[in-house]
């Protein structure tokens, strides 16, 4: 007798070719998947600062790391930390805590100067705006008149920095301590924009003044080298007006402050996973390109619950931010060279022993500028060579950092 022939139905067809296709293309993903690093690193960022706050809240959004690191061979998990300032990120990193960080110019200066195992990736914010200032009904109307009074700064950050080089430069004094102004530490750029009880005025940021103003806060000048609404004095009144010692400043037109903050690599992290490395450059570049196209208040907005700033103020911190009116975040000759001044204001002030020379900030980016041409190379968008060395343009330029063997020497 015949076996019985059972009818073939059209279901047990596809469920047969299905199971066919999975014995042979199952095993060539997981392959796949397993071939791809699992990694776990952290990053540290200041959300209430300035363009740095937005640019890395996109990439959180979109998780812009992650899908570079994924095409770069990587299963990256990322613990995003905030942090007030730098300098709780310098003691995370000195304790091999923390992977990536964002600091100012000052912090950058120690760190370097004490050797501290780290290297430069990228600009994370720059040009931003410091302003002095005061309470409503204050008699302290222009820098003259801080003379004496006592202020308040985030002491060993770029606040202090910047408000040194306006009084040294508008005072006329070489030596800080013939202004006889008392310093008082600010722990965070809230405070000092409240300019709490105890100080005559204060030096803050930006977003935190802008914050701020509800409650009585004045400002009466900014390290742009401009008077702010409070200001009266030889300059004139009001807001607008220059004061003509900006143009005594080596960082003019950038200001009397040259400030760039820079994303920090840990060495070990660069030697050991450069790929992540270049994921990082270039998932920073694409949010820098994206939200350069976007309106600047809904920019803003990304970050409104720390700012607390509606549309309108939040857009003046936006188009301020050197990264939104480049649309690219690549280190250039004078990115580099304001740690190298900041190096030579710190040492004339005591706060180190004496100024980084210019090799050993070409030695902070010797084992990432291969990296970033590679980031570089491989966006599909990027800036002509001709945009780093613009003249015509309100912030100092050069050289990309991959060209630093043509940097003029500095010292």
């Amino acid at each position: 007798m015949k076996a019985p022939v059972f009818p073939t139905s059209r279901r047990n067809l596809v469920l047969g070719t299905a199971a066919a296709a999975g014995i042979a293309v199952a095993p060539a993903f997981v392959r796949a998947q397993a071939a791809r690093k699992a990694l776990k690193i952290s990053i540290g960022r200041i959300p209430w600062a300035a363009g740095n706050s937005p640019m890395s809240q996109y990439m959180i959004n979109n998780k812009l790391m992650e899908k570079r690191a994924t095409e770069l061979g990587y299963d990256l998990t990322i613990d995003w930390r905030e942090y007030p300032t730098a300098l709780p990120m310098v003691e995370a990193m000195v304790g091999n805590n923390l992977d990536i960080g964002m600091w100012g110019n000052t912090p950058i200066t120690r760190g370097i100067s004490t050797g501290l195992p780290i290297s430069l990736l990228c600009v994370g914010e720059g040009h931003l705006r410091f302003l002095i200032t005061t309470r409503k009904g204050s008699p302290i109307r222009n820098l003259q008149d801080l003379k004496g009074k006592t202020v308040g700064v985030s002491l060993g950050g770029d606040p202090q920095s910047a408000l040194f080089q306006m009084l040294m430069f508008e005072l006329g004094v070489q030596d800080i301590k013939d202004t006889g102004i008392k310093f008082v530490n600010m722990p965070t750029h809230a405070q000092a924009a409240s300019v709490p009880t105890g100080v005559d005025a204060t030096c803050t940021i930006y977003p935190a003044y802008l914050a701020a103003q509800a409650s009585g806060t004045v400002a009466i000048a900014n390290s742009f080298g401009f008077t702010e609404e409070y200001y009266e004095g030889p300059a004139g009144k009001g807001a607008g007006h220059m004061l003509a010692s900006v143009k005594k400043s080596p960082f003019y037109p950038d200001g009397y402050y040259l400030h760039r903050s820079f994303w920090i690599g840990r060495n070990g992290l660069i030697e050991q996973h450069p790929q992540v490395v270049i994921a990082f450059l270039m998932a920073q570049q694409e949010a820098v390109a994206a939200l350069t196209a976007m309106d600047a208040g809904a920019v803003s907005q990304l970050v409104k619950d720390y700012w607390k700033l509606d549309a309108t103020q939040g857009a003046k911190v936006v188009k301020d931010d050197v990264l939104f009116s480049r649309g690219w975040s690549w280190p250039t000759e004078n990115d580099a060279r304001a740690i190298l001044e900041t190096s030579k204001f710190m040492a004339g002030n005591k706060v180190i022993e004496k100024p980084l020379q210019w090799s050993q900030i070409k030695e902070a980016f010797s084992r990432t500028a291969p990296l970033i041409r590679q980031a570089y190379e491989r966006m599909g968008s990027k800036p002509n060579t001709s945009e780093f060395t613009r003249s015509d343009v309100a912030d100092l330029r050069g050289r990309p950092v991959w060209e630093m063997d043509k940097w003029t020497n500095q010292n």
